[in-house]
């Protein structure tokens, strides 16, 4: 089975970038498109970003557009998210999954989740 584990998280300035990173175990993920959701507090998951298994197409959420970057290296079983220009409202836990469909912003699989804290 396979296990998704991010990191990267952190406390940064409004204004500031941060990249997370998702590895995973278990099998290969270079098939199987790849997203990444947040929960803020007190609210619901969230779609953020998402990926075809080829790295050839992504889809982000309105509210990062321009800002994030998903990127994937399937050699390394890994996928990045990569964030500039953070605002205190990304303030959130961040999690990575696998996805049947890239453009159906729904996860299948999850990670554990990391922080990302963005001061004003």
């Amino acid at each position: 089975q396979v296990r998704l584990v991010e990191s990267g998280g952190g406390l940064v300035q409004a204004g500031g970038s941060l990249r997370l990173s998702c590895v995973a175990s278990g099998r290969t993920l270079s098939s199987t498109p790849m997203g990444w959701f947040r929960q803020a507090p007190g609210k619901g998951r969230e779609f953020v970003a998402s990926i075809t298994w080829s790295g050839g197409r992504t889809w982000y959420a309105d509210s990062v557009t321009g800002r994030f970057t998903i990127s994937r290296e399937n050699a390394k079983n890994t996928v990045y998210l990569q964030m500039a220009s953070l605002k205190p409202e990304d303030t959130a836990v961040y999690y990575c999954a696998t996805m049947t469909l890239a453009s159906s912003r729904r996860g299948d699989l999850w990670g554990q989740g990391t922080q990302v804290t963005v001061s004003s």
